[in-house]
């Protein structure tokens, strides 16, 4: 079974189908070949049986030569040398009876019994004559031998008339041979449109496609050519990944061009929120003793709101900021130790238990550590904000080929079908007003991508969440 597989497989590659061509191609040939020398074998053999009959003819001329001498001279020697004429031409037509009934067609038996029937008569004449030299012998084996003589021509004139018939049949064989190969090249043509052609062009229509920006993927399974179906599932598998990439690119170019923005927005925002907070801090200073409890409440209200307002910008100009932070060599379980640090009290104060789960040997990530601190530090706070009291956040940390592979999971409410594909976008959020600023996972993909990395989520509403955040591997020294 496993050897029929190999060369179902084998046959069904290009090389396999190449291989069969030149095979069925070697075998035409051959066919050929053999019945070019099948035929000539045949008209050699016609030609043989065509000296027979020469030889058959000649043999019974030379009896009548020797009928001659009896007539005029007589004796017992001309006799006895005629009939060994007659027995070799006895014994050449015992040799070529069924070449005379296959020559001569639905009639050859006949012909060939009546050309016996006339070779006795003309024997027991012959022998007649010798023996008794009488007139009557002599009329009687005239006629005989002129029918025998005449007989004999017809039979040799008929065998060389089939010869002349297969020489002109084997002169048609090169026009047959010229159709087999006509036949065999169109043949071949028509595999090879069929199983190279077709399928390449049907590829650049592909390409073509995938150049315009349609990645839908194409059914492989109606393509058995083995090199087809590998290079299609590889345009597959491209198309997959140009589309994510598009999407990656889209998004990092509308964060940057919101980062722009909101880095110019962010500073022009950061002068007056300054002065706000320096004013209620001097009232509050100045005439902290004279203010009635309403007024002090809404100083408070105001430093508190200013404050509130100052993070917001700190967020923005955090999501806007370009400059690439210096790289270093960074432990896996160092990231995760001191991210747990900053948020640890935060998790425990909620009620939720940490599970951390890194697997031993990881090779370093290349990173800036505060950088990664916050990516992990905001996927902790937004996790133990969706995920209730009593719940739990795994940390996970695996080797990913190329990178290194981390994963904050929790067991919180999840997050709606619809919104998956809008949570690293900025300022989109799901909690409440006043909640959240939306910038968080927007700043944590920001940064991911200046580390060349990349972020995935999943999750299913009302069984958790999952990021999936992946760190290129530092390169060895």
């Amino acid at each position: 079974m496993k050897a029929t597989a190999r060369f179902k497989v084998f046959f069904n590659s290009i090389k396999g189908k190449i291989f069969a061509l030149f095979l069925v191609a070697f075998l035409v040939a051959s066919g050929l070949t053999l019945l070019n020398v099948w035929t000539l074998s045949a008209v050699r053999g016609q030609l043989n049986l065509s000296e027979r009959y020469d030889d058959l003819v000649n043999s019974i001329l030379e009896a009548r030569r020797y009928e001659k001498n009896i007539l005029i001279y007589g004796g017992a020697e001309s006799l006895h040398e005629g009939l060994v004429y007659l027995d070799q031409a006895q014994s050449d037509l015992t040799g070529l009876a069924p070449d005379i009934i296959r020559t001569n067609g639905p009639q050859g038996p006949q012909i060939f019994e009546e050309f016996k029937q006339a070779f006795a008569d003309y024997r027991r004449d012959f022998i007649a004559l010798g023996n008794a030299q009488d007139p009557a012998s002599a009329e009687s084996i005239r006629t005989s031998g002129k029918r025998l003589v005449d007989m004999a021509g017809k039979l040799t004139a008929a065998k060389r008339e089939r010869i002349h018939k297969t020489i002109f049949e084997v002169s048609l064989l090169p026009f047959a041979y010229l159709a087999v190969f006509l036949a065999f090249m169109a043949f071949l043509i028509a595999f090879i449109a069929k199983s190279l052609l077709r399928p390449l062009a049907m590829i650049g229509k592909i390409t073509d496609r995938v150049a315009t920006g349609d990645f839908s993927p194409v059914n492989v399974s109606e393509h058995h050519i083995e090199e087809v179906a590998g290079l299609l599932d590889a345009l597959n598998r491209m198309s997959l990944e140009l589309a994510t990439h598009q999407e990656d690119l889209l998004q990092a170019r509308k964060i940057a061009a919101i980062g722009t923005l909101t880095a110019g927005v962010a500073h022009e925002i950061n002068n007056p929120l300054n002065n706000i907070v320096l004013c209620a801090d001097t009232l509050r200073e100045t005439y902290g003793d004279v203010l009635d409890a309403d007024a002090k409440e809404t100083v408070e209200d105001i430093l508190t709101q200013a404050e509130r307002a100052r993070d917001i910008v700190k967020d923005l100009l955090d999501f806007s900021r370009s400059e690439r932070a210096s790289f270093s060599p960074l432990s896996p379980e160092m990231i995760v130790k001191s991210s747990l640090a900053l948020v640890k009290n935060q998790a425990v104060l909620a009620g939720l238990t940490m599970h951390v789960d890194i697997a031993p040997g990881l090779p370093l990530v290349d990173g800036n550590m505060r950088r990664v601190q916050q990516v992990f530090v905001n996927l902790v706070q937004n996790a133990a904000q969706a995920t209730p009291q009593g719940g739990t956040i795994a940390i996970i940390a695996r080797d990913a080929g190329a990178f290194v592979e981390f994963t904050v999971q929790d067991t919180g409410k999840g997050i709606a079908p619809e919104d998956l594909p809008h949570v690293f976008e900025p300022f989109f959020t799901t909690k409440a007003v006043g909640e959240g600023t939306g910038l968080g996972l927007a700043v944590t993909y920001s940064i991911i991508k200046r580390h060349n990395g990349r972020i995935e989520v999943e999750s299913e509403p009302g069984k958790g969440t999952a990021f999936h955040v992946f760190l290129p591997k530092a390169a060895a020294l």
